[in-house]
C-alpha cells in the first residue's frame, strides 16, 4: 500500500533524511521507531506532504505522492494523527469532528460521529466542550476521531499517546486494534515499546535518517543488541 524508496529530505540547508526505505502492506500495523531527533516526524511529514523531500519515492496505492499537495494527499486515504494534536481550539468537540469529514473514497460503510463516539464514549459527554477545555488525553482521542471521519485506508499516528497517563493510554491501545480489525492500515510512532510491539506486524527503526533494523514484533523482542544500540532499552 505504501512503499517510501530512497527518500531524502532536507530542512534548509541541513540534510534530515539519509534514503529512508520501508513498505506498509494492505492491513498491516508497522511502527516507526527511534530515539528523539532520528528522522520519524521527518518521515511522516514527508509522506504527507508538509515537509518536500529533495529526492526518492512515496508511492500510495501506486500513486506518486512527491510534489503533491498535502490536502491531495490525504484525499487519497491518508489520515493523520499528527504530534501535538493540533485539533482546533476554538471549535466544539463536535464541530472539530465534523470539520474536516469527507469520503472521498466512497467507504461503503463511513466512519459518522455516532462511529467516533462509540469508539471514544469520552468524547458524546464532551461533545458540546470548546476544544482548549478538553483534557490530553480527550484532545488525543479527537484527534483520532477527526482522522477516521476523513475515512483513510492507512492512518499515520505520529506520538500516539506521548504524556497521557497509563488509563489513557490503554484506551488508545485498545482503539487501535478495534481500527485495525476494520481494515485500516497503521503506522504508529511511540515511545511505549512494550504496546507497540503487541499490535506491530513490522518494526521499522530509523537512526540519524536511515532505517537500520526492520522485522517483526517477534524478531525485535529477541534482538537484544538492536534494542540497546538503537533504542536504548
Amino acid at each position: 500500500m505504501l512503499k517510501v524508496h530512497d527518500l531524502v529530505t532536507y530542512y534548509g540547508s541541513s540534510q534530515a533524511l539519509f534514503g529512508v526505505d520501508f513498505e506498509i502492506s494492505q492491513g498491516q500495523v508497522a511502527t516507526l521507531l527511534g530515539r528523539n531527533g532520528m528522522g520519524k516526524t521527518t518521515t511522516i511529514n514527508s509522506i504527507m506532504g508538509i515537509v518536500s523531500a529533495r529526492s526518492g519515492s512515496i508511492t500510495f496505492d501506486g500513486i506518486e505522492l512527491i510534489g503533491q499537495a498535502s490536502f491531495k494527499t490525504a484525499n487519497l486515504g491518508i489520515g493523520l494523527v499528527p504530534e501535538g494534536r493540533q485539533i482546533f481550539p476554538n471549535l466544539s468537540l463536535r464541530e472539530n469532528l465534523v470539520a474536516t469529514a469527507s469520503n472521498h473514497l466512497k467507504v461503503d460503510s463511513p466512519w459518522t460521529l455516532e462511529k467516533v463516539f462509540s469508539l471514544f464514549p469520552e468524547l458524546e459527554q464532551r461533545r458540546g466542550s470548546m476544544g482548549n477545555l478538553l483534557s490530553g488525553g480527550e484532545q488525543q482521542m479527537l484527534a483520532i476521531g477527526r482522522a477516521l471521519m476523513t475515512n483513510p485506508k492507512l492512518l499515520v499516528l505520529d506520538e500516539a499517546t506521548e504524556g497521557l497517563a497509563p488509563l489513557v493510554r490503554q484506551k488508545i491501545w485498545a482503539a487501535i486494534h478495534l481500527i485495525r480489525e476494520q481494515g485500516v492500515s497503521i503506522l504508529v510512532v511511540d515511545k511505549n515499546l512494550k504496546d507497540l510491539l503487541r499490535i506491530a506486524d513490522r518494526n521499522f527503526i530509523i537512526e540519524r535518517g536511515k532505517i537500520v533494523w526492520s522485522g517483526t514484533s517477534p524478531d525485535l523482542r529477541k534482538d537484544e543488541d538492536a534494542l540497546h544500540r538503537h533504542l536504548g532499552v
